[in-house]
C-alpha cells in the first residue's frame, strides 16, 4: 500500500459541473448545507485491485443515498447511472493529476445540499442542488489493531429521531468522536434510554453464545451498509443473526463487541469503559466475519472484473463487424 506521504494533499474534487483541486473549491456562505446543515452525504469504499479499482456494495450506497435525499425532500442530482459515471471521473482525475496511486484503496465521498439561497428556514423554491465529490486514500485498521481490539467508551445518545438519514448535520456525532478522543479511545457506544443504538460514526454488534445481535433497523440508527453485508455474511457462516432491542446490561455481558463501517470494515472491541469484552481478546465471530467479509470483496473485485471483459469483447466485436 502507498505511504499516506506520498498522496497529494491536494486532490481533484467535483463541484457543481466542474473537477477542480480540492483547495480552489468554493461553495457560497449561503449554502443551506452551511448555514443550517441542510444536506445529506454518502461514503463509499473504493478497492484496489490489480484489475482495477472495485466500488463496494455500490449498489446499496446509491440506495441509500436515494433514500436520504427522498426524505429530506432534495431531487437526486443523478441516477444510478450518472452517480457512477461521475466517480468514474473523479478517480480518474485524481489518478492523472492529484496524487492519487492506482494501488490506493479510497473513499468516494459525496454531499448533496438543498442549495443556494436567502437565509430562511422553510425549504426555498426553484434553487439548484449543491453536489461535491472527492475522492481520498482509505488507510484501513491495521493488523495490530484486528489482533488485539479496539477500546471503546459509552456514553448516553443525546443526537435527533432521525438518524436513519445520513445528513450532514453531525454535531451529535462530532461531540461523541470529541468524547472518544479525550478519553483515549477508538470509537463511543452510544445507548438511550438504556438501550444499544450506535457508535459515533459505526453500527455495533454483539455476541453471546455465539448468537450475534444489532439492534434492529429504525430511525434511531443509520443503517449501515455493512448492516446487510453482515447480516448476509452470517448465513454463509453458520452464524445465528437476531435484530432486536440490546440493553446497555446485555451489552456489557457480551462475549464479543464488534464495530463496523465503510472505513473500520469490522473491528473487535476488547475494552468497554475500562472494562475486557468477554476474555478480552478478539472472538470467533469476529475472525469468520472478518475473513468472510474479505472473500466478499474479492468476489465483488472478480464480478467487476468479468463485466468489464464483456464490455470489451462487446467493443472488440463490434469494430470488427
Amino acid at each position: 500500500m502507498t505511504d499516506v506521504c506520498a498522496v497529494s494533499l491536494d486532490p481533484i474534487v467535483y463541484l457543481n459541473g466542474e473537477l477542480v483541486p480540492l483547495s480552489e473549491a468554493r461553495v457560497p456562505v449561503l449554502d443551506r448545507g452551511f448555514i443550517f446543515g441542510d444536506g445529506i452525504y454518502e461514503v463509499a469504499p473504493l478497492y484496489a485491485r490489480e484489475s482495477g479499482r472495485t466500488a463496494f456494495r455500490f449498489p446499496q450506497h446509491l440506495a441509500r443515498l436515494a433514500r436520504s435525499v427522498g426524505k429530506i425532500g432534495i431531487a437526486n442530482p443523478f441516477d444510478d447511472a450518472g452517480w457512477r459515471e461521475l466517480i468514474d471521473r473523479v478517480v480518474a482525475a485524481n489518478e492523472a493529476d492529484g496524487g492519487l496511486p492506482a494501488d490506493q484503496d479510497a473513499i468516494a465521498y459525496i454531499q448533496v445540499t438543498r442549495g443556494v439561497a436567502k437565509r430562511g428556514h422553510a425549504f426555498p423554491a426553484g434553487i439548484r442542488p449543491t453536489v461535491f465529490v472527492m475522492v481520498t486514500p482509505l488507510h484501513l485498521p491495521d493488523a495490530a489493531q484486528r489482533a488485539q481490539g479496539v477500546r471503546c467508551v459509552s456514553a448516553e445518545d443525546r443526537r435527533w429521531l432521525n438518524c436513519d438519514i445520513k445528513s450532514v448535520s453531525l454535531l451529535g456525532n462530532v461531540l461523541m468522536a470529541q468524547f472518544a478522543a479525550e478519553n483515549d479511545a477508538f470509537e463511543t457506544i452510544q445507548f438511550r434510554d438504556g438501550m444499544l443504538t450506535e457508535g459515533s460514526s459505526s453500527n455495533v454488534w454483539m455476541v453471546k453464545d455465539g448468537v450475534l445481535s444489532a439492534p434492529p433497523r429504525s430511525h434511531k440508527i443509520l443503517e449501515g451498509i455493512r448492516y446487510g453485508l453482515i447480516e448476509e455474511l452470517t448465513a454463509g457462516c453458520g452464524i445465528r443473526f437476531e435484530a432486536r432491542e440490546i440493553s446497555e446490561a446485555e451489552l456489557r455481558a457480551a462475549d464479543e463487541i464488534i464495530v463496523s463501517s465503510a472505513t473500520k470494515e469490522v473491528l473487535p472491541v476488547t475494552l468497554l469503559d475500562g472494562q475486557p469484552v468477554g476474555d478480552g481478546k478478539p472472538g470467533a465471530v469476529f475472525a469468520a466475519l472478518y475473513a468472510a467479509y474479505q472473500r466478499a470483496k474479492d468476489k465483488e473485485a472478480q464480478v467487476a472484473q468479468h463485466a468489464q471483459q464483456g464490455v470489451e469483447n462487446e467493443s472488440r466485436e463490434r469494430l470488427t463487424v
